[in-house]
C-alpha cells in the first residue's frame, strides 16, 4: 500500500492516543527514502493554552539515545577497523582490567548477553562523583554469565559509551556531532539540558517533585542527569525531522554521504537476529517489533518517555512516533497497546 494512503488511519490512532489521556502530544512520521508523511496532534501539556505540537517538536527521546549514538558510532569504529565485535573490554578500556568486566565482549554488550547489572543504583553504590561512578561500573561484578540470556540492561550502552569515547579521544556529545549529527544534517538533535532560551518547543515529561514542575529540555533519566547529562544511556533530544534522517539513512547506507556514517554491512548485521536460541530475540541493540514473525522484517527500539523508532529493509519502510506519555504515568499497558496499532499500520501488518 502507498504511503499516503496510511495518512488518515495514522492521525486518527495518534489522535485517540490524545482524547485517551494517553499522552498529551504527539508527533509521528512514516515514510521510505524518498516519500513520507508526517503529522502532530494534542499539546506540549493538557492545558487548554498550552502550545500545540508541531512536527519540529522536541522531544527527550530516552533510549533511543543508544541508537542515536553508541550503536551509530560504534558502527563507525568497527567499519574503520578500530573496534570489533570480539574485542574484549580489557583490550579496549584500561579500567577493566582484573576485574568481571575484562572479558566481556563488545558482541555481548550489543546483544544485551554480557550479564551486567540489571537496577542501575549508580548513586546508591558509587555516589555522585562522576569518576567514582565510572570506576565503580567498570570495577562492579556482573549479575550473569556472559553469553547465557539476554536481558536489556542501561549499563551496556553506558559501558559502550565510554569505550566511545576512550578510542575516538573525545567526549559524547562532540564524537556524536561529528561523525554523526552533522553528516546526516541532523541539526537538531543534540544532548540537554537545553537552554531556557532555546526558541524551539520541547515537550515535557513527568513531574518532578525537586524542581516543582514537569521537567523540561532536561533528561528524564536520573542516571543520565547524575553523569552530566551526557551518556550513551540516555540524554538526547531530537524531532520527528532528524529520526527520518537517520532512519533514511539506514535504509539507503550505500549512498556515499550515508556510508560515511552507517554503514551497509554493519545495519545488516545489526538488523539480523544474533542472539540463537535465546529469547527475546536481538540484533545489535535493535529487536524484532512486538507481535511480528521474522518474515515481517521489522526491526524497533523504544524511549521511556513515550518514543519509538521501527525499520524494515525488507519493506523499504520507516516509522517514528514521539510522545511525552511520561507526562502522565509510568505505565506502560496504553502506550504498547498504542505503539502496536500504529506499527502494524505503518508497516501494512
Amino acid at each position: 500500500m502507498q504511503i499516503s494512503n496510511h495518512t488518515n488511519h495514522l492521525t486518527a490512532l495518534v489522535e485517540a492516543g490524545v482524547q485517551e489521556h494517553i499522552f498529551p502530544g504527539a508527533t509521528w512520521a512514516v515514510g521510505s527514502v524518498h516519500h513520507s508523511v508526517e503529522g502532530a496532534a494534542g499539546r506540549l501539556t493538557p492545558e487548554p493554552a498550552s502550545a500545540a505540537m508541531r512536527v519540529d517538536t522536541l522531544f527527550d527521546i530516552a533510549s533511543l539515545t543508544k541508537i542515536i549514538s553508541v550503536w551509530s558510532l560504534t558502527g563507525w569504529l568497527v567499519h574503520r577497523q578500530r573496534l570489533r565485535l570480539d574485542s574484549r573490554l580489557a583490550d579496549v578500556l584500561p579500567g577493566t582490567q582484573g576485574y568481571a568486566l575484562a572479558p566481556v565482549t563488545i558482541f555481548q554488550l550489543l546483544t544485551h548477553t554480557a550479564g551486567l547489572p540489571l537496577r542501575a543504583r549508580l548513586r546508591a553504590s558509587y555516589g555522585e562523583v562522576y569518576d567514582d561512578i565510572v570506576r565503580g561500573v567498570l570495577r562492579e561484578p556482573l549479575e550473569g554469565t556472559p553469553g547465557q540470556a539476554v536481558e536489556y540492561t542501561d549499563r551496556a550502552a553506558l559501558i559502550l559509551g565510554l569505550v566511545i569515547e576512550r578510542l575516538l579521544g573525545l567526549p559524547l556529545d562532540q564524537a556524536l556531532a561529528e561523525h554523526v549529527l552533522r553528516p546526516l544534517g541532523m541539526a537538531a538533535t543534540g544532548f540537554g539540558p537545553l537552554a531556557a532560551a532555546h526558541g524551539k518547543q520541547v515537550a515535557p515529561t513527568e513531574y518532578c517533585e525537586q524542581a516543582g514542575a514537569h521537567l523540561s529540555g532536561v533528561t528524564h533519566d536520573f542516571s543520565t542527569r547524575l553523569l552530566g547529562g551526557v551518556c550513551g544511556i540516555s540524554g538526547l533530544f531530537s524531532n520527528v525531522s532528524d529520526l527520518q534522517r537517520f532512519l533514511r539513512a539506514m535504509l539507503a547506507p550505500s549512498t556515499a554521504q550515508h556510508g560515511e556514517v552507517l554503514n551497509a554491512d554493519w545495519v545488516r548485521e545489526s538488523l539480523t537476529v544474533q542472539t540463537g536460541a535465546l529469547t527475546p530475540s536481538r540484533g545489535l541493540f535493535w529487536h524484532p517489533a512486538a507481535g511480528t514473525v521474522p518474515e515481517d522484517d521489522v526491526w524497533c527500539h523504544l524511549g521511556f518517555t513515550g518514543t519509538a523508532l521501527w525499520l524494515s529493509p525488507r519493506r523499504g519502510r520507516y516509522a517514528v512516533l514521539l510522545t511525552n506519555k511520561l507526562y502522565y504515568t509510568r505505565d506502560f499497558a496504553r502506550i504498547n497497546a498504542l505503539r502496536g496499532d500504529f506499527m502494524r499500520c505503518a508497516f501494512d501488518l
